[in-house]
């Protein structure tokens, strides 16, 4: 009895697995672009896929969700994205007086901007990333920040008061002469 629930476990999980495998082909088909090498975990969710646009090289944790209306989610290469990160390129107006909240439709140009991610970049589990933010290209977001403003490059984003280098700048030097082939600038 017990290697019937075994085995019925078994073709439980590869069903499973098929399953996301096509959900996650049919996400990607729909995205404005989508790069070589994407993975995408379990039970994400894209809201207005057309506007994620996606390089190569590129993982994103299961249950992530990144909601983008009238702006656009960019993502550079080597980018991986831990678990349930969300990125929200939008924002409701909260500034109409007479009505509430709920009723308001209509938009302002600055309640929705694009998120960009460029190159090289780890966003840490459960993180946030807010419109209008670019994060740089080699940087890390730590696990369950809420990224309101821009990091700079290889740098590591705690929260908008605490955001440490990386790198020295002469370790940046010598890390993309490795990575691109570079001459190192010798002083």
């Amino acid at each position: 009895m017990r290697f019937l629930f075994f085995l019925l476990r078994i073709k439980n999980s590869l069903r499973a697995r098929w399953q996301h495998r096509v959900v996650s082909k049919y996400q990607q088909s729909r995205f404005g672009a989508c790069g070589k090498n994407v993975s995408i975990g379990e039970k994400c969710r894209f809201v207005t896929e057309a506007n994620v646009y996606v390089g190569d090289d590129v993982y994103i944790g299961p249950h992530a969700c990144f909601l983008t209306t009238n702006a656009r989610i960019i993502i550079g290469n080597k980018v991986m994205f831990g678990d349930e990160v969300a990125i929200v390129t939008g924002n409701h107006r909260i500034d109409v007086l007479g009505k509430y909240m709920f009723d308001v439709k209509e938009k302002l140009p600055e309640n929705d901007q694009d998120v960009v991610i460029e190159d090289d970049v780890w966003i840490g589990l459960r993180a946030i990333i807010l419109k209008g933010v670019t994060i740089g290209k080699g940087s890390v977001v730590a696990a369950g920040a809420v990224v309101t403003k821009d990091v700079p490059p290889y740098s590591i984003y705690v929260s908008p008061s605490k955001i440490f280098p990386r790198f020295s700048e002469e370790q940046i030097r010598e890390h993309e002469a490795l990575l691109y082939g570079e001459p190192q600038n010798e002083e």
